[in-house]
């Protein structure tokens, strides 16, 4: 798989396409993406772990502590548990919501799906997130692989993006346009 595109143009995408190709090799594609799920998971639903990965003042031995123990606290795998440590290493735990979110892109187009960045402004459900994936499945032809955000700020609805395709139907976007055409 050519993933030398779009992805590796970003430090993020660099980082996820090292780790990809590491559990290629090893045959831990699976393992890895599990353990990816769940920091991406606790990164957005932890203020404390934004906050810790956000961190400039951080130095890079406590940023190893760091990740030394989210490894043990998450259970993860040994690659994943590297990677953590070589981004604490080089100061980069900044990036690793975008390494997560690029990890998975590289992850769908390996076993031949498509991708879909979902954002809503509550959680989904996993009835809410099976039935979505369903419909966008049936409109692509094809399994789809969902990376959902959640993002207050769309006050409601849903934004889809697939590729350069944006299904944009979120509470935030509807009244601007409504507000636009009230001006006139």
């Amino acid at each position: 798989m050519d993933n030398s595109g779009g992805i590796r143009a970003s430090l993020a995408g660099r980082y996820a396409s090292a780790l990809f190709d590491l559990a290629r090799d090893e045959n831990q594609i699976d393992t890895v993406a599990a353990n990816l799920d769940s920091l991406g998971a606790a990164l957005t639903q932890s203020d404390e772990l934004k906050a810790l990965i956000a961190c400039p003042a951080l130095g890079n031995d406590d940023a190893v502590r760091a990740v030394k123990g989210m490894a043990k606290a998450f259970s993860l795998d040994r690659l994943t548990a590297n990677f953590l440590g070589v981004l604490a290493n080089n100061g980069r735990l900044d990036q690793l919501g975008a390494a997560v979110t690029a990890f998975g892109t590289l992850v769908a187009a390996h076993r031949g799906e498509a991708s879909a960045s979902v954002t809503t402004a509550h959680p989904l459900s996993a009835a809410q997130l099976d039935a979505l994936k369903a419909k966008l499945s049936a409109r692509m032809g094809r399994d789809v692989a969902v990376e959902t955000t959640v993002d207050p700020d769309i006050l409601g609805g849903i934004k889809v993006q697939m590729g350069s395709q944006l299904i944009d139907a979120s509470v935030k976007t509807k009244l601007n346009t409504l507000a636009q055409a009230m001006k006139g």
